[in-house]
């Protein structure tokens, strides 16, 4: 008896969207999916809080439609998403071509990826400090590394900036959970330490890699803290982001970038200190116009957020 999985889009037109479904299938198990018209996408068993489920991904399906596809033994062809580790670093590669580093070694204050590769080859963040001498590139706040988690105050801990007695985000061990022909996820176990070395708290992070085309990328992150030792008290303070970004100075507000959040607000006046279920940022790098989008989950603590996101770059 053959499988059937029916997906409906509601009142919005879905383009390039993940979707998953719980499963009874073991993981890594190669398989597809087949619609009426002989379309046929990459199809990945994946497991997670101790359940399987099916990922794939929809490229193009509009408003109030939906579409049923059979599930078929076998696996599509497609090159998929490939982690691979070395030397304090994850690889992350679409079809063999860099996208990102996750760069995790001791070294640094705080886990960070970059370079984060756009549709014409450019990076789409900031190189300084990692690269120190790039022509145009700003040597301000070196503590904002590409994308990063940090925040200002953590019991008293500044774990934000990287000035002397500040925090560090130790990672412990970082894990490749999946490779895949439809997503990839690495997983970071961490310690939040004080200025002088004591543990303020454990965190988890999660980063899950989609294999759209070569024009989009989408990239979950999930953050989780536990108190270990004491209560842990993050203070009100804008140094900070779960989720933070610093833009290619080519697409720096100040100059030819554009800010803009889900309101429709333009601009670091409109937009910085307010809340929004989503912020982009988007300007010129070499090759043409790219844009990075942070969208907040409806499930996080205080959504929809408040942002601090600057004309010179940053957006957190």
């Amino acid at each position: 008896m053959s499988t059937k999985i029916t997906v409906k889009t509601g009142p919005h037109a879905r383009m390039h969207c993940p979707v998953s479904v719980a499963c009874a299938l073991p993981v890594g198990k190669a398989v597809s999916l087949k619609a009426a018209d002989g379309t046929v996408l990459p199809a990945q068993v994946f497991t997670q809080n101790g359940a399987n489920a099916l990922a794939f991904i929809i490229d193009s399906l509009p408003a109030k439609s939906e579409l049923s596809y059979e599930l078929c033994e076998g696996a599509a062809p497609t090159s998929g998403v490939t982690l691979k580790q070395h030397d304090e670093q994850i690889d992350v590669l679409y079809g063999g071509a860099l996208f990102t580093t996750l760069h995790y070694g001791s070294k640094w204050a705080k886990p960070f990826l970059f370079p984060v590769i756009g549709p014409y080859g450019s990076t789409m963040t900031r190189a300084y400090p990692m690269i120190p001498d790039v022509e145009g590139e700003p040597k301000d706040h070196p503590h904002q590394k590409s994308f990063w988690t940090a925040w200002g105050d953590v019991n008293g801990t500044d774990g934000w900036g990287e000035q002397d007695g500040h925090g560090r985000v130790l990672c412990k061990e970082a894990r490749i959970l999946e490779n895949g022909p439809v997503r990839a996820r690495i997983a970071l176990s961490c310690d939040w330490l004080s200025g002088d070395g004591n543990k303020l708290l454990e965190e988890e992070r999660e980063y899950v890699f989609y294999m759209l085309p070569a024009s989009a990328r989408a990239v979950d992150m999930s953050v989780r803290f536990k108190a270990t030792n004491s209560p842990v008290t993050f203070g009100d303070t804008k140094e900070g982001g779960i989720c933070s970004i610093r833009v290619a100075s080519s697409m720096d507000a100040s100059g030819a970038g554009t800010i803009v959040n889900s309101y429709g607000a333009v601009g670091e006046s409109e937009t910085w200190g307010k809340r929004a279920e989503w912020c982009d940022y988007y300007g010129p790098v070499p090759g043409g116009t790219v844009g990075i989008c942070i969208m907040d989950n409806p499930a996080n603590h205080c959504y929809p957020t408040y942002w601090h996101v600057r004309n010179y770059g940053l957006m957190t």
